[in-house]
């Protein structure tokens, strides 16, 4: 039995065959994960419905289980920032969100550093996040 909060056995998997440096996609429902994510990694289906399982919800296990080391995300054209913002500096505080347009997140999420890609049920737009794993210091 586990004692962490996380105890989906892909997500363990995937996790802990990744590195340093690995990358981490967390999407939103409308997110095309099929085609825009590193054919390569692990995928994760945790869209059961509409909402079903947030991102927030999904980043906030996450970030608990890994050190993340950056995170980018996907901003629209028009330079307006998303609400969904606002959760992920609660959930990542003291690490600054990289915004990137739709194309460019695509193009990083598809690259070889990308070992997991979770698709969510979220259904806010622009709710997609790409984090980086960071070292474990020892103690």
């Amino acid at each position: 039995m586990l004692k962490t909060r996380l105890l989906h056995p892909q997500i363990l998997r995937a996790l802990g065959e990744a590195g340093h440096g690995a990358q981490v996609l967390i999407a939103d429902g409308n997110y095309p994960l099929c085609t825009r994510s590193n054919p390569a990694a692990h995928h994760v289906y945790l869209n059961l419905a509409p909402g079903l399982l947030s991102v927030s919800d999904v980043l906030e296990v996450i970030a608990d289980a890994i050190p993340v080391e950056a995170a980018h995300v996907m901003g629209p054209d028009d330079g307006s920032e998303p609400a969904i913002y606002a959760d992920f500096r609660r959930l990542l505080p003291g690490t600054p969100l990289q915004r990137l347009e739709r194309f460019a997140f695509y193009d990083k999420s598809r690259g070889p550093d990308t070992a997991l890609a979770i698709s969510t049920g979220e259904q806010r737009i622009y709710a997609n996040i790409l984090l980086t794993i960071g070292v474990v210091m020892p103690d």
